[in-house]
C-alpha cells in the first residue's frame, strides 16, 4: 500500500497518540471516557470506558486479603496479565478506529485503508463505511462489541498459555460456577447495575454480556447518574472509588499505579477474525434482557469469599 503525505501525517498521528494513551488500564479508561466526551454518537467508547474501568477493579482485587490467601503470587500475576494483555490488545485495535473517526470528522477525509496498518478486520473497515452513510450508532455500538470480542479470542482467550494457567485452573472453575465475577455499574446514588460474567471463554456469551451492559448504560433510568459518577469519581483502579458511597465495611484494594508496573507488550501478527473465523447472525440480534440492580447480590457473593477465606485461615 503506496501512502502520500497526507495518509503519512494521519499515521504518525495515530500511531503516536495510540501508544501514548495505551500505557495502563487507567489511561486507556481516561481516553476513551474523554473521547465519548467529545463524540457522544459513538456511543462504544463509553462502554468500553466502563468495562476498562471493571478490569482496573479485577486488577487491584488480587491484592485483597482473600484473593493473596486463597490464590498463590503465580496464580495472581497470570491473572493480571490476562486482565492486563485483554485490555492492552482492545485497545490498539479500537482506538486507532476512533482517531480515524475524529480525523475524517476534522478534515472530511475518511482513509479507511489506514486501518490494515493496525491490522484492524474488513469487518470493522464495513461498519465505519455503513455508519458514515447511515449514522446509525446502534449498529456501530454492536459491531465494535463483536469485533473487540473476536480480537481478542485468538490472541488471549484461546492462546495455550492463558487456557491451561488461568480458564482451566480450580480458582477459575469455581469462580466460574458460582458467577463471582461481574461487570459493575457505579451510580451517583450507590445503585449497582450490571451483570455477572459466566462462561467468558465463550465468545458468544462476552458479546451478549457487551449488548446487556451497553442496554443498562443508556438505559433512562441508570444513564444520568451512571454519567454524574464517571465524570465526578477519577478512575484509580480500586474499588473505593464507588465503594466509598456504600454502606458496606470490605477491605479496600489499593490504586493500581501503586501496585502494577507498567507492561511492555510485544505486538505479534495479527489474523483477521473475519476472514478466518465468520460472522454469527446471532452476534447483531439486539439484547433483549432485563434491566436490575445487583449490588446486594454482587456482595452477598463477596461476603461468601471473604468467610472462605476467614475459614481458610482459622483451619491453617
Amino acid at each position: 500500500m503506496n501512502i502520500n503525505w497526507q495518509e503519512q501525517d494521519y499515521l504518525y498521528y495515530i500511531i503516536n497518540k495510540t501508544r501514548k494513551y495505551n500505557i495502563d488500564n487507567i489511561s486507556r479508561t481516561k481516553a476513551y471516557q474523554h473521547f465519548f466526551m467529545k463524540y457522544p454518537e459513538i456511543k462504544w467508547a463509553i462502554v468500553a470506558s466502563i468495562v476498562s474501568r471493571n478490569a482496573g477493579w479485577n486488577m487491584t482485587d488480587l491484592y485483597l486479603p482473600s484473593y493473596k490467601k486463597l490464590l498463590s503470587d503465580i496464580e495472581r500475576r497470570q491473572l493480571f496479565m490476562l486482565y492486563e494483555r485483554a485490555n492492552w490488545l482492545i485497545f490498539s485495535d479500537a482506538y486507532p478506529q476512533l482517531l480515524l473517526y475524529e480525523l475524517y470528522l476534522n478534515n472530511g477525509v475518511l482513509l479507511l485503508d489506514l486501518l490494515d496498518k493496525f491490522h484492524v478486520s474488513a469487518f470493522m473497515k464495513k461498519e465505519w463505511e455503513i455508519f458514515i452513510k447511515s449514522k446509525d450508532r446502534e449498529r456501530l455500538m454492536i459491531a465494535l462489541i463483536i469485533n473487540e470480542q473476536n480480537v481478542i479470542q485468538r490472541p488471549v482467550i484461546s492462546q495455550p498459555y492463558f487456557k491451561k494457567k488461568v480458564f482451566f485452573s480450580f480458582s477459575y472453575l469455581i469462580q466460574n460456577s458460582l458467577m463471582l465475577n461481574a461487570v459493575l455499574l457505579p451510580t451517583s446514588t450507590g445503585r449497582l447495575y450490571g451483570s455477572f460474567v459466566h462462561g467468558f471463554t465463550n465468545i458468544t456469551n462476552r458479546i451478549t454480556l457487551g449488548k446487556n451492559l451497553a442496554k443498562q448504560i443508556f438505559h433512562s433510568d441508570i444513564y444520568p447518574t451512571l454519567m454524574e459518577f464517571i465524570l465526578k469519581v477519577e478512575h484509580t483502579g480500586s474499588r473505593k472509588d464507588y465503594e466509598k458511597i456504600l454502606p458496606i465495611d470490605f477491605p479496600k484494594g489499593p490504586m493500581l499505579r501503586t501496585v502494577y508496573p507498567i507492561i511492555d507488550h510485544q505486538d505479534t501478527i495479527r489474523l483477521d477474525w473475519y476472514k478466518f473465523g465468520g460472522m454469527k447472525k446471532q452476534w447483531f440480534y439486539p439484547f433483549d434482557g432485563e434491566v436490575k440492580e445487583i449490588g446486594e447480590s454482587f456482595y452477598r457473593k463477596r461476603n461468601l469469599l471473604y468467610a472462605y477465606h476467614h475459614v481458610k485461615s482459622i483451619l491453617h
